[in-house]
């Protein structure tokens, strides 16, 4: 006798509601906007630092600029050439330019302050309105306590072990017939939703003058201007790594199933049985 593994027909299940695609679709536009015209803002002053102050002859944690033949990024007493990519580098006219980041990977493309803050500011509004409509709408449709929750058994080593396993072999869904997320899933979508997005909008509101006038508090929650600044840009970067390592997971998950059920909210399972012979 030996066992053996028979795939059934997959079928069909609704994953994704209507607000979660919409939600999802329209943020890809906004976090992009966002992204880069942040990094034009950024390229005014391309250093971070902790406090309330901040100035070119202060001690930066973070800097992204020119040396005398290229470009270099130093984190702390580490510096990292990044010649041709950041702190030098050549725009589309062939000229040689020594700003921190480069032409395509900014709005606007061209050196504009001005232009960034405007771009941010608009869509800014945008993502935080929609952010909080989705987080109480999905608080009330239960989304998070029954799909983003993870269960206490789901949290032992071993369960999140057994998840890690799966990743590395590049098996990303259940088996079961079922569509529901897998404890990794639900862990980064938490850190996501409840952490680095509110710290993001948060952090954003309160370097907004408005705001720092009406409510100076903000910015002590944060410790100072300075820290809110870097505060906002690592929770982006935190969201850009969260969105390249979806997109690669997508890829390798199975593009067409993926993205067609972000657009209609069908998700296509496989039905795997054991079986005796």
């Amino acid at each position: 006798m030996s066992d053996e593994t028979r795939s059934d027909p997959p079928r069909r299940i609704y994953r994704h509601r209507v607000s979660t695609r919409l939600w999802h679709w329209i943020n890809a536009v906004v976090l992009t906007v966002m992204l880069m015209s942040g990094l034009m803002i950024f390229n005014a002053h391309p250093r971070l630092y902790w406090g309330q102050y901040g100035a070119n002859t202060d001690r930066a944690w973070l800097q992204i600029g020119p040396t005398a033949t290229g470009g270099q990024m130093v984190i702390g007493s580490t510096r990292i050439p990044t010649t041709g990519v950041l702190g030098r580098w050549t725009d589309r006219d062939g000229v040689e330019r020594t700003r921190a980041f480069p032409w395509w990977a900014t709005i606007p493309s061209g050196y504009s302050l001005a232009a960034a803050r405007r771009w941010h500011l608009s869509v800014a509004w945008i993502f935080a309105v929609l952010t909080l409509a989705y987080l109480l709408w999905s608080a009330v449709n239960r989304h998070i306590r029954r799909d983003l929750l993870p269960t206490r058994a789901e949290l032992t080593p071993a369960s999140i072990g057994k998840d890690v396993v799966d990743h590395l072999r590049l098996r990303f869904h259940p088996t079961d017939g079922s569509a529901h997320y897998n404890v990794l899933q639900k862990l980064t979508y938490g850190l996501v939703l409840f952490v680095l997005l509110p710290v993001v909008i948060l952090t954003g509101v309160s370097m907004s003058p408005g705001f720092n006038a009406a409510w100076p508090w903000m910015l002590d929650l944060f410790g100072g201007r300075q820290s809110a600044r870097s505060l906002h840009f690592l929770c982006t970067a935190g969201l850009l790594g969260f969105i390249v390592v979806h997109l690669v997971l997508v890829l390798l998950a199975g593009p067409v199933n993926e993205i067609r059920s972000m657009v209609t909210g069908w998700f296509h399972v496989a039905q795997v049985k054991e079986g005796g012979a």
